[in-house]
């Protein structure tokens, strides 16, 4: 069976939970505090996980107390962990966290993500598996594995959040981007917003293919997902959620897009099962713990 092989980034998220942000200057009283695992590499590759589907994570941590656990909740998750190196000296990476009204804001401190490097992974071996990569760790770790994949046959999934400027020969090394209108407009140089026409959306979209990558698909928030290939646009609603913290979203999209890769679908058709599980990811408190299981997935889309 094919693997997803997902290279990036491992944090310790410090989430406060509270009935509103504060304003500048201003302390709030009676927040909640958790520590969830968490790093938009670490969260896909549980997604990919918990549907089913052989997972290795590649990455960084610190020889702290923070890199112990993402460690252990690897392993507890059945996620190859033997390709997450400990960089002495580094932290493990850390985010700040501050959930209310059902949003978030983010802080990171990178740390040990920083010191990610290529030759900290050992060549790909087979052509049917799924490499995935987010812009949490230095672009030129991740351009050198792509590049080692695609040459093997291996196909590459790249999540451009949070959105970086990279180097145009990137994309050569890509079959698949993902990524939210945001992200999109930072791109491509157009302004795009949460309420930009589906129009604009897929003219963007078109305007990444150009430049050289054959399947973009852009996450659409409440208002589902748009991929766009050779063969055109085609427009997937997002199912509805009672929405408790939108946090890892983005990231159970991606990771468990990747894991229908593998297991034989086609990016198109990827994509519904994709929304059902982030649908079910935002029902929860926190990013990794929240992905939810194959099992949970079929639920949701039977009830759509």
């Amino acid at each position: 069976m094919s693997r997803v092989f997902v290279c990036g980034s491992l944090n310790m998220d410090v989430v406060v939970q509270s009935a509103r942000r504060p304003a500048v200057g201003e302390t709030l009283l009676g927040g909640k505090a958790y520590f969830l695992p968490g790093g938009k590499g670490l969260n896909q590759a549980v997604a990919a996980a918990r549907v089913g589907v052989r997972t290795a994570m590649r990455g960084a941590v610190g020889n702290d107390p923070f890199g112990r656990v993402l460690r252990a909740f690897l392993a507890a998750n059945g996620i190859t962990r033997t390709g997450v190196r400990i960089v002495d000296g580094q932290a493990t990476g850390v985010a700040l966290i501050q959930v209310a009204e059902g949003d978030n804001a983010i802080t990171v401190a990178s740390g040990a993500n920083m010191h990610f490097t290529a030759e900290m992974v050992p060549q790909p071996q087979s052509s049917h598996d799924v490499w995935v990569a987010q812009f949490e760790t230095p672009l030129r770790a991740t351009e050198t594995i792509f590049e080692r994949a695609r040459a093997i046959g291996a196909r590459t999934v790249l999540n451009m959040a949070p959105f970086v400027p990279y180097p145009a020969r990137l994309l050569k090394k890509v079959d698949v981007v993902i990524l939210n209108e945001v992200e999109l407009s930072h791109a491509v140089g157009v302004d795009l917003n949460a309420a930009s026409a589906l129009r604009e959306i897929v003219a963007a979209c078109e305007k990444l293919r150009a430049q050289g990558v054959p399947v973009v698909v852009a996450t659409l928030g409440a208002r589902g997902a748009v991929v766009v290939t050779a063969h055109g646009a085609t427009r997937h609603p997002a199912l509805k959620a009672k929405v408790v913290d939108t946090t890892g979203a983005g990231d159970c999209f991606v990771g468990v897009f990747a894991a229908c890769l593998a297991a034989g679908a086609t990016p198109v058709e990827a994509i519904p099962y994709a929304l059902a599980a982030a649908a079910c990811s935002v029902e929860r408190l926190g990013a990794a713990p929240a992905m939810p299981t194959a099992g949970e997935v079929a639920a949701r889309l039977a009830r759509a």
